[in-house]
């Protein structure tokens, strides 16, 4: 029979796989602890020591999603994962990196501008899924295809 393992060595093998927030640590190690106390005072040593931290998951978690998507989906994501929005707010993309990833995943889904009024709301409903707000959808549907638009014209 194995022996089992204590809750700091669960932590330590989860952490060594990939950067989860806090809250997705907590819930991994509740089913193997044997109190609250147990998982906070787990939690808390491996944030002093560095080994998990919010900011760094959601830096990582924002790095890896933000080309494909904006501000409000990653938002809503880091906040199911626990992180907290003080947290999220400064490492979010700005208004100009979200446009060239909307027009970037505009122009890979779309092979052209929309001839229609149907086709458009296909496209602005795709960006809106996607994460991106109204005002970025609007200047992405504008900007999307100009360059290639001069370099034919």
């Amino acid at each position: 029979m194995k022996p089992t393992k204590s809750l700091r060595s669960r932590a330590l093998e989860i952490l060594s796989r990939q950067e989860i927030s806090r809250a997705e640590l907590k819930k991994k190690l509740a089913r193997h602890a044997e109190s609250e106390e147990e998982i906070e005072a787990v939690i808390s040593e491996f944030a002093d020591r560095n080994w998990q931290s919010d900011e760094r998951f959601a830096e990582a978690y924002i790095h890896s999603k933000s080309r494909r998507h904006g501000r409000l989906r990653l938002q809503q994501a880091l906040a199911a994962k626990g992180v907290d929005a003080d947290i999220v707010a400064p490492l979010l993309p700005g208004r100009n990196e979200e446009l060239a990833a909307a027009v970037g995943v505009l122009e890979k889904k779309f092979a052209a501008p929309a001839d229609n009024p149907a086709d458009k709301l296909k496209q602005m409903r795709f960006l809106a899924y996607r994460g991106f707000d109204a005002d970025t959808v609007r200047r992405a549907l504008k900007t999307a295809w100009q360059a290639e638009e001069t370099e034919n014209g």
